[in-house]
């Protein structure tokens, strides 16, 4: 039943087909997060304020996708580690927040530092996942942002370098997606086509019954006064 729920719920995934991702901008909220928690580092009245900022934000976020596609091997991570570095990260940058402006140099050397930690951490978790071979709870596809609930992949995902095998099967699960998001939307179409159909079979059915009332009703006025008329005849 859970891989039934599974190819029902490919479809909605599609939209990660569109570029390569990275652990943690996995989370659509994590990039409106960041960009949040860094633009309450830098007071508005700083001269270069939106520069530093374009530039801080591009660095944070890039930061995971360069760990991740660094090495094929550090390609998927546990749902529950990947949250829990969105997590670290964001209380880093909310202490940050916390401090009184000392300026934009000292701010970019803790920023720096920041990334450097949450680089090593990332690097470190990758690493050790990438060698467990039996896997509790879903998986986190860092390029495509999928969530995998299969215990383990062989390839890549359980410490193996067979890159063709992997290549074939993650073009398999996209014919699936594909096929999954055509016969769905195909019946939803169908499902509206009946719909459309019965609502209009059933109006005609109530413009049919009104006009064979009505065409009663005329036949049996015109046998009254046939009837009638046969009275008087013969009256």
């Amino acid at each position: 039943m859970g891989d039934l729920w599974l190819f029902l719920l490919l479809p909605l995934s599609l939209a990660a087909f569109h570029g390569v991702k990275g652990c943690l901008e996995c989370d659509p909220k994590f990039i409106e997060d960041i960009k949040s928690l860094l633009a309450k580092l830098v007071p508005s009245e700083i001269p270069g304020q939106t520069h530093l900022l374009e530039r801080q934000i591009k660095e944070m976020i890039n930061l995971s996708f360069k760990v991740s596609h660094g090495n094929k091997m550090l390609r998927v991570l546990a749902v529950e580690k990947a949250v829990n570095l969105r997590i670290w990260l964001k209380n880093e940058l909310s202490k940050l927040g916390n401090e009184t402006w000392k300026g934009g140099f000292i701010l970019q050397g803790k920023l720096l530092d920041v990334r450097q930690n949450l680089e090593s951490k990332l690097k470190e978790i990758l690493k050790k996942f990438s060698e467990v071979v039996v896997i509790e709870g879903p998986i986190l596809d860092c390029w495509t942002c999928l969530r995998i609930t299969t215990r383990c992949f062989k390839g890549e995902y359980c410490g193996e370098e067979d890159s063709r095998k992997l290549e074939n099967q993650e073009i398999a699960l996209f014919l699936i997606l594909l096929a999954e998001a055509v016969i769905l939307g195909s019946a939803l179409l169908l499902f509206h086509i009946f719909v459309t159909h019965r609502r209009k079979m059933k109006a005609i059915r109530r413009s049919l019954k009104k006009y064979l009332e009505k065409k009663l009703e005329e036949l049996m006025g015109m046998t009254d006064e046939k009837d009638k008329e046969d009275f008087g005849i013969r009256k």
